[in-house]
This record gives C-alpha cells, sequence and structure tokens, in this order.
C-alpha cells in the first residue's frame, strides 16, 4: 500500500511540475515549409497567452521580419491548424517568419492595425525575442 501511494504521489507530481512549466512558457508558432500556391499558409499551432494575430512577413537570410504579407486572428489558449490568407503573390523558394502578434495598443479590438515597425497589434517577444518560426514557400 506505501508503495501504490509513493508511486501515485510521485506521477501526481511529475504532472503538476510538468504543467505549470508547460503554463509558464504558453507563447509558440509552428510551421513547416510547404506549397503556398492557393494563396494561404498555415501555422500547424499556436500557443498564445493572448488573443492575437498569426502575422506572415516575408524575410530573408537576416531573419528579420519585412513586409506583412498576411494575417489570421488567434484566441487566447492554443490554436491549431491557423491558416492566414496571403495578400501577395510568393514565389516557391520565398521565406516567410509566421510571427506572434497582439491584440493591443490599436484603435479597434479585432481589427488588425499593424504596419511595419507600429506599436499597434504589434510583435509579442518572450525572453527578448520574437515568438516566430521561419519557413519556406514550396
Amino acid at each position: 500500500m506505501k508503495n501504490v501511494l509513493l508511486k501515485s504521489a510521485v506521477a501526481a507530481s511529475v504532472f503538476f511540475s510538468s504543467w505549470a512549466i508547460a503554463g509558464g512558457h504558453m507563447m509558440s508558432v509552428i510551421g513547416m515549409d510547404q506549397d503556398v500556391s492557393g494563396g494561404t499558409v498555415t501555422a500547424s499551432e499556436v500557443k498564445s497567452e493572448q488573443n492575437g494575430w498569426l502575422v506572415v512577413h516575408r524575410t530573408d537570410g537576416t531573419g528579420k521580419p519585412g513586409p506583412v504579407v498576411g494575417y489570421s486572428p488567434l484566441r487566447k489558449g492554443l490554436n491549431t491548424d491557423v491558416v492566414a490568407i496571403l495578400t501577395e503573390e510568393i514565389a516557391k523558394g520565398d521565406r516567410l517568419m509566421l510571427m506572434l502578434h497582439g491584440e493591443e495598443g490599436g484603435n479597434s479590438a479585432g481589427i488588425f492595425e499593424y504596419t511595419l515597425g507600429a506599436k499597434e497589434d504589434g510583435p509579442i517577444k518572450r525572453q527578448g525575442k520574437l515568438v516566430m518560426s521561419i519557413i519556406t514557400a514550396q
């Protein structure tokens, strides 16, 4: 009986420790290289600590965000298969940055107001780094 109680306590401790660690790091963007010829790009998973946006930026070999070429709204928590409609033609081999943006500082909730370098609906950072994933259009 002691052995069963000890195992249960250890299992519960591991479960709640994992949950706390995961809860402390609730922001991520996961995307893969993909065919964008249909005019959309998909992030397989986006985790956000607030309502916001998945924003698609052009990027190059420097890894810096360029112009916005698409976006999609996000809800707080786990978002899966997030599809953004592209506003420009994207060629095979182009690199895209899928980035987490917030829903703060703008004039209207639910309206994407960010322009490159603005604060409205701007990028979210974790430990000073952008929350993003870079993919290549196939």
